[in-house]
Order: structure tokens, then sequence, then C-alpha cells
């Protein structure tokens, strides 16, 4: 498989076993340190036992406890990740709000764990996940909202899903580009994914994400895009030294007064390429 097949919000859990064996990272940002070979190799240690961890947590842990512990646990558990990976967390703008569809840009698998990290929220996926072994199952039990695609019947029971979580207070994430990118640019935005949050009422809020290095320069090295696999994807961050993972959120933005999709899209698009088109925020400097 490659990058965008897994741009749909859950990525290739099982691909991790292979850490081990993946190739040395080649595309973190020029004049960058990269990570001594010891470190290199406490992170994937390190690694390994967050996700066996995690994968206990859910299997022992969650069936004592409701969503809102579920939700504190992921948290948890993405912010420790993001720890083990070198990747620091930076937000900027308004505070995510409770109870809105919140709208990203895709880069990277991490991208789940930093938004996890910031708001446990609910991913949209395409229905087929929830065969995949393993991955499926621990996407069942995260709150994921698997949409099977061209079924209008279906449409209409996954939208009466994401309003119940919106009037719980929950958020709901997705990614309407529908793949991914290495961040210096942003795609169209699928209207059609904006619905749910337009017919039950709820704000929806952009958020940009941006990898920086440690002197605020663009870096690919989290982007699972193109023909990359996750094991070179996890090699590249691995090999990072420090990487910033920079959330900007901007204010929500009521569906309530008669807003068509297609509006809302290109609002939401235009706050994010806004920030993404900053100077020197999206800027590959060579060797990149």
């Amino acid at each position: 498989m490659n990058a965008s097949e897994h741009a749909d919000g859950v990525p290739d859990v099982a691909a991790f076993t292979r850490l081990q064996a993946a190739p040395a990272a080649g595309t973190i940002a020029a004049g960058s340190r990269p990570t001594p070979r010891l470190l290199r190799a406490w992170r994937y240690t390190r690694l390994a036992l967050h996700l066996v961890q995690g994968l206990l947590t859910v299997a022992f842990v969650y069936p004592l406890c409701r969503r809102p512990a579920h939700q504190a646990l992921r948290r948890r558990w993405s912010a420790g990740l993001l720890r083990v990976l070198g990747i620091e967390l930076e937000t900027r703008g308004e505070a995510v709000a409770p109870g809105c569809m919140l709208v990203a840009n895709h880069i990277s698998w991490v991208d789940i764990f930093v938004i996890n990290a910031l708001a446990p929220a609910a991913f949209v996926s395409k229905a087929e996940v929830r065969n995949w072994p393993l991955i499926g199952w621990l996407a069942e039990r995260n709150d994921t909202i698997f949409l099977r695609r061209g079924s209008r019947g279906h449409a209409r029971i996954i939208n009466a899903e994401i309003a119940g979580l919106l009037d719980a207070g929950c958020n709901v994430a997705i990614f309407p580009e529908g793949t991914t990118t290495d961040g210096s640019h942003l795609l169209h935005f699928h209207a059609a994914l904006l619905q749910p949050t337009i017919a039950c009422g709820h704000p929806l809020q952009p958020l940009a994400l941006q990898y920086r290095t440690a002197d605020d320069r663009f870096s690919r090295a989290p982007a699972y895009d193109g023909e990359l696999s996750l094991g070179e994807c996890v090699a590249n961050i691995v090999a990072s030294r420090r990487t910033i993972a920079r959330v900007t959120v901007a204010a929500p933005i009521p569906t309530c007064d008669g807003v068509d999709r297609r509006t809302l899209a290109a609002h939401a698009h235009a706050q994010i390429a806004a920030v993404i088109a900053e100077p020197g925020a999206a800027s590959p400097q060579p060797g990149t």
C-alpha cells in the first residue's frame, strides 16, 4: 500500500512490527543533525513498548471505562507517542471547542495522534478499514466512524452517528483532502464530507497542521505521501532529532445560518491555506 491508501484517519499499526528493518531516513531538513544510532534504537524500543501498552489498554482497560475515560486515555497515549518519536506539540490560535467537526489538512499518519493529543476526536474512515486485521479492531474501539462510500442510505446513518457524537460534546475529525501531501501545499476539499455538521447544526473548526524543525524550518520528515512506506516514514521521523508539530486552530465556523457545504469547504480551505502560505511556513529547504 502507498501513503494515499492510509489517508482516511487510521494508520497501518501492523506495519510498526517491521520498523526494525526500515531503511535509513533520507528526507530530514538540510542542516539538521540526525539522531545518533543509539538514540534511534532507544526510540524504536520505546515505540514498541508504547504500542504494546496501547493494545493492552484498549483490550483490558477500555471495557471497564466510559467514553470520557477513553478520551483521556487516548489523549495521554497520543501525547506519549509524540514524545517517543521526538515530536513536540505546539498550538496556536483558538482553543478547540467541544462538539465541533474538526477539519484539517493531511500530511502523515502522525496527524491523528497530534489531533488526539490536542483534543481527542472520532475520525471518519472508509468502511474497509473495519475489516483490516488488528487495525480495524483498534479503530472500532476508538470511536472511528466507518463510511461506506456511494450509499445514500448509509450516509444518512453516518450523519446520525456524527450528530450523536457532536450533540454529546465530542469532536469529530476529517481530512477533506482525501489523501496526504508533504505539507507544503493544500489540495481541494471534498465538500460532501462536511454535510453532517451542517445537517446537525454544529460548528466546523479548521486546524492547520505543520511540521517544523527545531530552528523553525519546513520539515517533510513526517510526510507520508507518494509511494513512501510506513516503515520509511517512521524511520524519517525517528532520524530527526526534534520535530515540532504545530497546530494553528481557527475560530469555529457556524453552520446554522443556511450555509451550503461548498461555501463552508471554501471558507475552511482558505483559513488553512492562509497559514500554510505564510512566509517561510511551507518552503522546503534544499535537500528536504
